[in-house]
Order: structure tokens, then sequence, then C-alpha cells
């Protein structure tokens, strides 16, 4: 956990728009993974309407994130959003990046739940979050 030393910045999360802190849970997923040793290979990638947030390198494994961010867990924690019909998007759109780019053999899915709360920012990663069917 990050803690703000900013209040101004605490309240502009506060009054963020959804798309407005889908991108910035994006930013600071991307940021999260490249210091943590991945690389960012595309934001935003879409096939047909599917879209994958970040598609990043783990050393030989392409990995598929889906980032949630929210600004407290009043509803729900923000990963719980990342239901069956999200999984079955990105597992479409995870299959034409692999057809896109035949030098990667393995790959897994991801999530990254993001809560901004009062004064801290949390960052959960989910490795291996969910499988296609037939692979667990």
């Amino acid at each position: 956990m990050q803690k703000f030393d900013s209040l101004l910045y605490l309240v502009n999360i506060c009054i963020l728009e959804k798309s407005e802190l889908g991108i910035l849970g994006e930013k600071e997923s991307a940021n999260w993974l490249l210091m943590h040793g991945y690389a960012i290979l595309a934001t935003n990638w879409r096939s047909g309407k599917s879209e994958i947030d970040i598609v990043a390198l783990d050393k030989n494994t392409a990995v598929f994130v889906e980032v949630k961010a929210r600004t407290g867990t009043f509803f729900d924690y923000p990963e719980s959003a990342v239901n069956a019909s999200k999984q079955n998007a990105m597992m479409r759109a995870a299959q034409n990046w692999m057809i896109e780019n035949p030098q990667i053999h393995s790959f897994r899915f991801d999530v990254i739940a993001i809560e901004f709360l009062p004064h801290v920012k949390k960052i959960t990663h989910f490795k291996d979050a969910f499988f296609p069917l037939g692979t667990e």
C-alpha cells in the first residue's frame, strides 16, 4: 500500500468519473507491472468488441491483464467485477492476440485490483486469476 501525501490528490480521486478512474487504474497497473519486471507489450488491445487492458510479458509468458479500480469497497471488491462474461471476452481477444504473435507460446490471465481509499492506494495482483476451459 502507498500512502498519499496530498489531500488534493485524494479529493481528485474521489471525484473522478468512472472512465477516468479506469484510465488512472490502467496507468497505475502498467507502472506497477514495469516496477516488477514485466514488459508492457500493449495497452487497450482490441479484438472485435473485446478489449484487453494490458498485454504484458513475464519472462516468456504473455500476461493478459484486466484492471479494475474503485474508490472504495462499499459495493464490492474490484476483482469481483471480472465475471464469466468478461473472462470469456478476454479469452476470445487473447486467442486472437496469440494468433497474431506466434513467437509466444505460453500465456496466463491476471487481474489487478486497485482500491483508492482515503490516504491509501492498495494494489492487488491476482496471477492466474482464471483459466480457459479445460486447462485448469
